[in-house]
């Protein structure tokens, strides 16, 4: 389920949805019906739909249980996924993963958990709302990046480098005043790739993005996604912030 072509990650939608030999649907397209949802192609026939995997946040998910303004959801999803008659891959709530906090966090789950050590290393992260953190993050803020949690898409990351002394004294404050509010992140300095930009060859900023599907087993798709940043000084490759794609090469040995 996509809001749409005019979303930053459409083409994202439609590529997996091609892929994984999916429907790709948009809210205009997804009916509810005696607590059944049902799939309208162009032909007009309708089909029941099973499990649906949705890129739109909760909040505008179904405008009769969350925002009611919401113009992407569908509206009664929600009862028909209450009597189990569809399944949402990425339920209602999950979005807590999302939560920048929940990064500094995950290799203590790991250990926690699985009694492991993690195998690929968080960049190294500070929760203001501890003290110890905190202490540290305003002490080298100019040399940190700035989340807020609450924001995606590349919105919300503030480079302590390119703050001016007033503005990185305000930053402080906030922080001080509402340090559940951000985490810091050491500045990891992206792999320069080249990119193809008005018919020259030229080095952005670039990251990959892995897929992988969990179940009884999990694996990792022989695939990817590699954005880059547009911008020459940009570390921030979100497509919502201009970011572009290139072709994902896997080689086999």
């Amino acid at each position: 389920m996509t809001p749409g072509r005019y979303n930053a990650a459409y083409f994202e939608h439609s590529y997996l949805a091609e892929r994984t030999g999916s429907e790709l649907a948009t809210c205009s397209e997804l009916f509810v019906e005696d607590n059944y949802l049902y799939y309208r192609d162009y032909r007009e026939k309708k089909q029941k739909v099973g499990v649906i995997y949705r890129r739109i946040s909760d909040e505008y998910l179904d405008p009769m249980t969350f925002l009611p303004e919401s113009l992407i959801g569908i509206p009664n999803i929600m009862d028909v996924y209450r009597s189990g008659h569809v399944a949402i891959v990425n339920a209602p709530g999950n979005g807590i993963g999302d939560d920048k906090g929940i990064y500094y966090f995950v290799p203590k789950m790991i250990r926690y958990y699985l009694d492991q050590e993690p195998v690929l290393k968080n960049a190294p992260t500070y929760l203001p709302f501890f003290e110890e953190d905190r202490n540290y993050v305003l002490d080298h803020l100019e040399n940190l990046v700035i989340k807020d949690v609450a924001e995606a898409g590349g919105y919300g990351v503030i480079f302590g480098n390119t703050l001016s002394r007033e503005k990185l004294s305000e930053m402080k404050e906030l922080i001080q005043k509402e340090s559940r509010r951000f985490i810091a992140q050491e500045v990891i300095d992206f792999q320069d790739m080249d990119v193809s930009e008005d018919g020259e060859i030229v080095k952005r900023k670039a990251d990959l993005r892995a897929f992988v599907l969990s179940g009884k087993e999990t694996k990792v798709w022989a695939s990817g996604l590699t954005r880059f940043s547009r911008n020459p000084d940009s570390f921030v490759v979100n497509s919502s912030q201009g970011g572009g794609f290139k072709d994902t090469w896997v080689l086999y040995q």
